[in-house]
């Protein structure tokens, strides 16, 4: 068993600039880290980096470049002693992926496997990946657990799915690697200061970025997909979790990493579902604001009620989220407030 500290070398972060690796860049540069991000910010901003420099003191050494380059990964490896990889970067968007499934194949499996033969050739033995709860199956009862069988049902939930399999065998092959694969639910909310958020480009994929484009006036209404599903309002029910909940999530297994070898597979949610009208209505009142809304038809793919059994985590990392869903919306409608009035809000 190996036994590594904060301090024993730097933390490279793929994506480091996007929604959940700037919250976990924040958290490790507070937690005595040294970070490296690389991002070709295609889905982000380099603005992004200084504000996570505001908030840790000093801005992460950042490298722009895609993570398919296996030349600039060898050279940043080179360049810095690299204690393990937190790998964030690739195309996230479901509906995305069904348009364009090789654009995603490329990405994402290009991205990992890039990674990987460089870590291998670098001698960095450890990693944790931004998996998703789009790995399983559609027939799973909630609350889901690790053990569930995975049977995605769009390339991108296939390529998360993909990953998996090439960690489960690289880990296998190599006994001294340690490995976590992180399976999260459905992040919303944004860092306390405001500073930090979720900033999709063009139209957001997701629902709170949505509420909160028509809140701050951006779009007439939310459409809401599916009125008649079997839920106590008729909308789909989901593990809805605040983004600082997963990034301690993050940090709390990059600690495991470090100190032992093996993989690990643990969901990241809170084990509560809500609905969209919830949240929905949740966002008006914690904000004292109105949400237009328009129940239209179901969307391909979409499943009634999804939420994690997120006991493993807490028996295997010490880590259990804590913030509700009020402030998840404060925290949500403050940042885009801020991003807004400072100009930051892509158009």
């Amino acid at each position: 068993m190996s036994k590594q500290g904060p301090q024993s070398g730097a933390i490279l972060v793929t994506g480091g600039a996007g929604y959940i690796g700037s919250h976990t860049c924040v958290l490790l540069g507070q937690a005595g880290f040294e970070v490296i991000i690389i991002d070709n910010f295609c889905n982000s901003s380099p603005s992004v980096v200084e504000r996570i420099g505001e908030l840790c003191g000093r801005p992460p050494k950042t490298y722009t470049g895609d993570v398919r380059d296996e030349a600039l990964l060898l050279r940043i490896f080179q360049d810095h002693r690299i204690s393990a990889v937190i790998h964030f970067a690739g195309l996230k968007a479901v509906g995305e992926s069904v348009q364009h499934p090789l654009r995603y194949y490329d990405c994402n499996l290009g991205g990992a496997l890039a990674l990987l033969r460089a870590m291998e050739r670098s001698g960095c033995t450890r990693m944790l990946f931004s998996s998703s709860a789009t790995v399983y199956g559609p027939d799973q009862e909630s609350p889901i657990v690790e053990s569930a069988s995975r049977a995605p049902s769009n390339p991108y939930g296939r390529t998360k799915a993909m990953i998996e399999d090439f960690l489960f065998d690289t880990q296998a092959a190599r006994p001294d690697w340690s490995i976590g694969i992180l399976r999260y639910f459905n992040p919303v909310g944004a860092h306390e200061s405001g500073l930090i958020g979720e900033s999709p480009q063009g139209i957001p994929s997701n629902l709170m970025p949505f509420i909160c484009d028509v809140a701050i006036g951006r779009r007439e209404k939310l459409n809401v997909f599916g009125g008649d599903w079997p839920t106590s309002d008729g909308t789909g029910v989901r593990d809805f979790i605040h983004v600082m909940d997963l990034a301690q999530g993050h940090v709390a297994a990059l600690r495991r990493c470090l100190e032992m070898s093996g993989l690990f597979v643990v969901n990241l949610g809170t084990g509560q579902g809500h609905s969209v009208l919830e949240l929905v209505r949740q966002f008006e009142e914690s904000n004292n604001c109105r949400i237009p809304f328009e129940i239209v038809a179901r969307r391909p793919g979409d499943l009634a009620q999804v939420w994690a059994n997120p006991g493993l985590a807490h028996r295997l990392l010490g880590w259990k989220a804590t913030r509700n869903i009020d402030l998840m919306c404060r925290d949500a409608w403050r940042w885009t407030r801020n991003a807004w009035n400072a100009g930051n809000r892509p158009q």
